[in-house]
C-alpha cells in the first residue's frame, strides 16, 4: 500500500474527543439495561472484554489508514484487497448497519420521552424526531456541523452528572441508607449469578456501546499526523471504558440489578427511587439529546455512505443528484424511507422493537469489524504477534454474534441481520455478474 502525504488540520486529542462523542450515545443509555439483564452484576465482565476487542479492530483499521489515508477507509480497503465485490458488498452491509442504527436510536428516543409522557404511544413520539432529524439533514453540511458541536459535549455530560450524583449517594447512604447496603450486598453477592452463559450472551450489548470507531477511521485523514491516530485511540477507548465501567458500578451499587428494565436507562433507574428533585429529569432531558445527536449523525452517514455508492456506480447513481441546498434530494428520500420503516415497525411490535433493532444493528456493525480485521491480515505485511491480536479480535467477534443464539428475543435479532447478509450477497452476485458482462464487452 503505498503511503499519501496528510493534509489534515485535526490534533490526536481532538480525534479522542470526536471519536467519544460518536461513540457514546443510546448503545450506552440504554442498550446496557439490556447487559445487565443478561450478565447480572458481571456485566462489568462483558464492557472490558468489549474494550479488548474494539481496540484490536481500531489498531488494525487505523494502521490501514495510516499506511494509506483514503476518505473511503475500510470500504477501500477491502476493495483494494479482495476486489470490486468486497467494496461493494462492504459498503451495503455498512449502510444496512447504519441504517439498524439509526432504527434502535429512534425508538430508544421514544422510550426515553415515555419516561415523561408514559401516555404517548411510541410510534408518535418516533415521528416527531424523526422530522426533526430530517430538518437538521436539511440544514446542509454547515447547520449538521453547528448541530454537533453545540450538543456534542452534552453525550458525555448525562454520564458525568450520574457519577457525581451517585458518588455523593454513595458517601452519604452506607451511612444512613441501609437500603442501599443491601443493595450493594446483594449484587456483590449474586456478582456471578448468571454465570458464564450470562456473560456470553450480554457481550453483543457492551460491543454496541462501543460502536463508533469506523468514524474515527474515516477521519484519520484529516489529522495533522496520521502516525499519531493510534495514540488517539487508545485515548479515547481508555476513557470510555472508565466512565462505562463507573458508571454501571455505580448503578449496580445503589440498586439490585433486578430493578433494571430494557425499557428504561439503567442510569434513570438508579436514582429515580431517592427522589432526588428534577435531577432524574435533567438527566433524561440529556439523554435525549445525545441519543437525537447521535440519530442525526447516523442519520448524516447514511446519507454520506448512499451518495458515496453512487458516485462509485455502486448504487443508483441518481442518488447522488444534489439539490439547491446542496443536499442530494434522491438520497434524502432514501434516508426518509429508512426512517419511516422504523416507525411502522415500532408501531406493530413495540414492545420488543427496541432489543430486536438493537441486537441486529449490533450484528451488523461487528460484521463489518469483521470484515475490518479479515482485509488487515490480507493487506498488510503482520508480525507474529500482530497476527495473534488480529485472531484474537477475530474469535471474540465470532464469540459475541454466537451468543445471540443463547436467548429467543436476540435470536430473532440475529436471524433479521442474517437476513440483510442474503440480500446483500444475492445483490453482490448481480453486481459481479454484470461486471463480468461489462469487462467481455
Amino acid at each position: 500500500m503505498a503511503s499519501k502525504t496528510s493534509k489534515g488540520r485535526m490534533s490526536w486529542w481532538q480525534l479522542s474527543l470526536l471519536g467519544v462523542g460518536c461513540t457514546l450515545g443510546t448503545g450506552f443509555f440504554l442498550g446496557t439495561s439490556m447487559a445487565i439483564e443478561k450478565s447480572g452484576p458481571a456485566v462489568l465482565i462483558p464492557f472490558l472484554v468489549a474494550a479488548i476487542g474494539t481496540y484490536l479492530v481500531y489498531e488494525a483499521l487505523v494502521k490501514m489508514s495510516v499506511d494509506n489515508p483514503d476518505k473511503g477507509s475500510f470500504r477501500t480497503y477491502a476493495k483494494q484487497a479482495f476486489g470490486k465485490w468486497a467494496g461493494f458488498s462492504n459498503g451495503w452491509l455498512y449502510l444496512m448497519s447504519e441504517m439498524l442504527i439509526m432504527g434502535s436510536q429512534l425508538m430508544a428516543l421514544g422510550i426515553f420521552t415515555q419516561f415523561w409522557f408514559p401516555s404517548l404511544p411510541l410510534w408518535i413520539a418516533t415521528s416527531i424526531y424523526a422530522v426533526l432529524g430530517l430538518f437538521v439533514i436539511l440544514t446542509g453540511m454547515k447547520g449538521f456541523e453547528n448541530f454537533q458541536n453545540i450538543f456534542g459535549v452534552l453525550k458525555t455530560a448525562a454520564i458525568v452528572v450520574f457519577i457525581v450524583v451517585a458518588v455523593m449517594l454513595v458517601i452519604k447512604g452506607f451511612n444512613s441508607e441501609p437500603r442501599q447496603l443491601d443493595a450493594f450486598m446483594e449484587n456483590y453477592q449474586s456478582f456471578f449469578s448468571e454465570g458464564v452463559k450470562g456473560i456470553w450472551l450480554g457481550l453483543l450489548y457492551a460491543f454496541y456501546a462501543f460502536g463508533g470507531i469506523e468514524v474515527m477511521g474515516l477521519l484519520v485523514i484529516d489529522l495533522k499526523d496520521p502516525k499519531q491516530a493510534p495514540k488517539a485511540g487508545k485515548v479515547m477507548i481508555v476513557v470510555l471504558t472508565t466512565i462505562y465501567v463507573m458508571a454501571i458500578a455505580f448503578a449496580l451499587t445503589l440498586v439490585p440489578w433486578g430493578a433494571f428494565h430494557v425499557d428504561e436507562s439503567p442510569f434513570i433507574t438508579a436514582l429515580e427511587n431517592y427522589h432526588i428533585p428534577y435531577v432524574t429529569d435533567i438527566i433524561n432531558g440529556i439523554l435525549i439529546i445525545a441519543g437525537f445527536s447521535t440519530m442525526v449523525a447516523s442519520l448524516y452517514a447514511v446519507l454520506t455512505i448512499i451518495t458515496t455508492l453512487a458516485e462509485d456506480q455502486d448504487a443508483p447513481a441518481c442518488l447522488a443528484k444534489k439539490g439547491r441546498m446542496n443536499v442530494p434530494f434522491p438520497a434524502f428520500l432514501f434516508i426518509t424511507g429508512g426512517l419511516l420503516f422504523a416507525i411502522v415497525i415500532g408501531f406493530l411490535i413495540p414492545e420488543k422493537i427496541f432489543e430486536y433493532f438493537i441486537t441486529a444493528a449490533g450484528l451488523m456493525l461487528i460484521y463489518n469489524w469483521l470484515f475490518i480485521l479479515v482485509t488487515y491480515a490480507k493487506l498488510m505485511d503482520l508480525t507474529t504477534v500482530q497476527h495473534m491480536k488480529n485472531g484474537i479480535g477475530m474469535v471474540l467477534i465470532v464469540v459475541t454474534v454466537s451468543g445471540t443464539l443463547g436467548e429467543k428475543t436476540s435470536r430473532l435479532g440475529f436471524f433479521v441481520s442474517l437476513l440483510f447478509i442474503v440480500i446483500i450477497g444475492i445483490a453482490t452476485m448481480f453486481k459481479m455478474k454484470k461486471w463480468r458482462n461489462h469487462q467481455r464487452t
